[in-house]
């Protein structure tokens, strides 16, 4: 038997799944590497995923610095992909991680009806994590001030994953690169104010979220931001179903973590309800 052509593969994909958009946000100065397990999953199911790239917010690897741009900036970039999507899709999804679960947000602030569904996660719109330091308070100084003009966040264990081998390996990856799979080695006090204007604007109009159906996934062991993050979302968020999921055996990387394959496997599975018109109508909790 011959293998079967990609035409033959692409006419058994249902049209509700063929006709959704999905878009992919990594992490802060990070590239989409962070998402490539949920990446594979989708498009393996038939699903247009589209993994973004931002000026000014990912980690570019042909310039020796990384300038930040405005996170106004950013969210310009996602709502042309958006506008673009739509021409083409009855239906585009948000993902995002970390970072880019609050770009995620902001995005579905900007565009309003024109984004159907988010997935957020790591969502960190408050740092309170196990392994935030106590001064943490200080960091507006370094953000907003001369102070901190030369200073910079640099990435140290157990860089967002508690699974060993996994963190072993991103251990390597920094001796010989700026990036690994987690993020990037240094993120400089620029990236770091615009994330935390960001924040600041996400928080203030979350209730603006016009977007019906949300799912975020967060572990309970995160270590840079607690759970505490899903309640800040419940009760922002207006959305007519909204699932949170929060995971067991992972830190705040969890899409290269321990329960990797039980968010990919919640992630396919929310995607296929949105794709097919079978989200429930009220608030789901798990």
């Amino acid at each position: 038997m011959s293998a079967r052509e990609p035409s033959d593969l692409l006419s058994m994909v249902p049209p509700e799944v063929q006709r959704t958009a999905v878009v992919l946000l990594h992490g802060l100065c990070s590239t989409p590497d962070e998402l490539l397990t949920v990446q594979s999953a989708l498009r393996s199911r038939g699903y247009s995923v589209h993994p973004l790239s931002i000026e000014g917010y990912s980690f570019d690897a042909d310039v020796p610095l990384q300038h930040a741009a405005p996170f106004e900036r950013w969210i310009d970039a996602i709502q042309a992909e958006v506008k673009a999507l739509r021409a083409q899709h009855d239906r585009v999804m948000l993902i995002g991680i970390s970072a880019g679960s609050s770009l995620a947000l902001g995005a579905a602030i900007r565009c309003g009806t024109d984004v159907d569904a988010l997935v957020l996660m790591s969502t960190t719109l408050r740092f309170d994590g196990w392994a935030i330091p106590r001064t943490q308070f200080l960091l507006p100084l370094a953000f907003y001030t001369p102070l901190g003009r030369l200073w910079q966040y640099r990435e140290r264990p157990p860089y967002g994953v508690k699974n060993e081998r996994v963190r072993a390996w991103i251990e390597r990856e920094l001796r010989h690169r700026k990036v690994s799979r987690a993020g990037s080695s240094v993120i400089g006090v620029g990236h770091l104010r615009e994330h935390d204007r960001l924040i600041r604007h996400v928080r203030r109009n979350l209730n603006s979220v016009q977007c019906d159906n949300v799912l975020a996934l967060h572990a309970q062991q995160d270590e840079v931001a607690s759970v505490a993050n899903l309640d800040i979302l419940a009760r922002g968020l207006r959305c007519r179903a909204f699932r949170t999921v929060v995971v067991a055996n992972s830190y705040h990387m969890i899409t290269i973590d321990n329960d990797r394959q039980q968010v990919v496997r919640e992630t396919v599975s929310f995607a296929d309800a949105v794709a097919h018109g079978t989200m429930p109508e009220h608030p789901l909790y798990a």
